[in-house]
């Protein structure tokens, strides 16, 4: 009994191939017999899939409009929501810390070489005031150049008495040339005059701070041999203080000059630091692919110090506009669709163009009017229903209803033959259990 059912199960499968064989041979046979005015007849396409079956971009495009009713609408968990403009704001937080001011830093360098004598600030972090004395320097040249101008001095003086102006003119020129040599060499006006006054050179002149600040770099020794090349002292106003963030590259849209920022440091929790943007450097790290933003802050109490570490956030306001929360979108890679609720439970994939994405919704510039419904949940298996729509009515277009009639058939077929077998098997169970209780 059981080799006569496979059989017979063998012959049917063999039939329904034989026969699906026919169908699709006979199909391509009755199409190349035809003439061409009447292949368009039986090829005949609707535009959707026209469009469908065009190329790869065009396949992106097989949506149809798939019609929910109410009962599976909330079975599936779709939910709607009304198009309409808001107020849209980014808050951008990066990675920082703090550094140095560039524009408020002085180098302390000699133009002509000597020995310190006398170091009057002796150690890097020590706060020093515009004009304080920082050393004493002994340099013979600069003791040569004293006694140049007091003999230019005199010489001026004595030619006063000369009747011949080109006289009084060229002791004029070699005065004016010996003081401007003096002050190249870092002699200020006030030591020049002490110089007239006490008519003897200065052993050792005192180089004086350019700026108020703190030391933050000092090679100066006391009776150290220094050259023009060398900085005595590097001196840092931090005043106001400079703080580098780290921006991602897809942040920098919203980064302006202008802006403002606010600080916080692990060091002072609870506290916030309000500075400004001041520049957008430009240039990219690669490896992060971030950008550096510069930042100024105020530092009167001289809290923010240089190399600290904190995070900057910066609060941007876009204005209202057209937004859609992100969930409603889905993006293909080669366009983004959004399903807008129409009538009698229609969902319509619309194409929509999108603007920047800020926060959890996406800035809407075509595609959409305000008012318009949009599905917000449930988007997913709304598409897959729309794919599942478009690609019956292209498969009825090509006239493949009967292929999908029969593959249902089969389907049929392949659970009655199941459902056989398995009444077989109970049979057979049934009968050894039979045999058993007789024996």
């Amino acid at each position: 009994m059981n080799i006569q059912l496979r059989s017979l199960s063998q012959i049917h499968w063999v039939a329904i191939a034989v026969g699906m064989i026919l169908i699709v041979g006979g199909g391509w046979w009755m199409n190349k017999k035809l003439s061409p005015q009447d292949q368009p007849a039986l090829l005949e396409i609707s535009p959707p899939a026209q469009q469908t079956m065009s190329g790869p971009t065009e396949m992106e495009s097989a949506h149809a409009s798939p019609v929910v009713s109410p009962l599976r609408q909330q079975m599936i968990g779709i939910q709607t929501a009304l198009v309409k403009k808001r107020p849209l704001s980014t808050t951008v937080r990066a990675v920082s810390r703090v550094t140095y001011n560039e524009q408020r830093i002085a180098h302390v360098n000699l133009r002509i070489s000597g020995w310190i004598e006398d170091l009057y600030v002796d150690f890097a972090g020590k706060l020093v005031q515009q004009g304080q004395p920082l050393f004493t320097l002994y340099s013979p040249e600069l003791v040569a150049t004293q006694e140049e101008y007091l003999l230019a001095l005199q010489a001026f003086d004595d030619m006063q008495l000369s009747p011949l102006a080109h006289v009084h003119h060229q002791a004029q020129q070699i005065l004016d040339a010996a003081r401007d040599r003096l002050r190249l060499w870092t002699f200020t006006d006030a030591q020049i005059e002490e110089l007239e006054f006490r008519e003897t050179p200065i052993r050792s002149v005192t180089i004086y701070s350019p700026m108020k600040g703190y030391v933050i770099d000092k090679t100066a020794f006391q009776g150290m041999f220094v050259k023009p090349e060398m900085t005595m002292y590097t001196i840092a106003d931090l005043s106001r203080i400079w703080v580098q963030a780290e921006i991602y590259e897809y942040e920098l849209p919203f980064i302006q000059v202008g802006q403002s920022a606010t600080l916080t440091l692990e060091a002072f929790p609870g506290e916030t630091f309000s500075g400004r943007v001041t520049y957008v450097y430009p240039y990219l790290n690669k490896e992060a692919r971030t950008v550096q933003v510069r930042l100024e802050f105020p530092n009167p109490h001289i809290r923010l110090k240089p190399d600290m570490y904190g995070t900057t956030v910066i609060e941007i306001d876009r204005g209202s506009h057209l937004a859609v929360p992100d969930q409603a979108v889905l993006d293909s890679g080669l366009r983004q669709i959004v399903y807008v609720a129409q009538e009698q439970g229609m969902f319509e994939p619309r194409e929509v163009t999108l603007g920047a994405k800020v926060g959890s919704f996406f800035e809407v510039t075509q595609g959409l009017e305000e008012g318009e419904r949009i599905v917000t949940s449930g988007t997913f298996l709304l598409d897959s229903e729309s794919r599942l729509m478009s690609t019956s009515n292209m498969m009825g277009a090509l006239g493949m209803g009967g292929v999908k009639m029969e593959q249902a058939q089969m389907g049929e077929m392949d659970m009655g033959s199941m459902e056989m077998g398995g009444m077989k098997k109970k049979m057979d169970m049934k009968s050894e259990e039979g045999k058993g209780s007789n024996d």
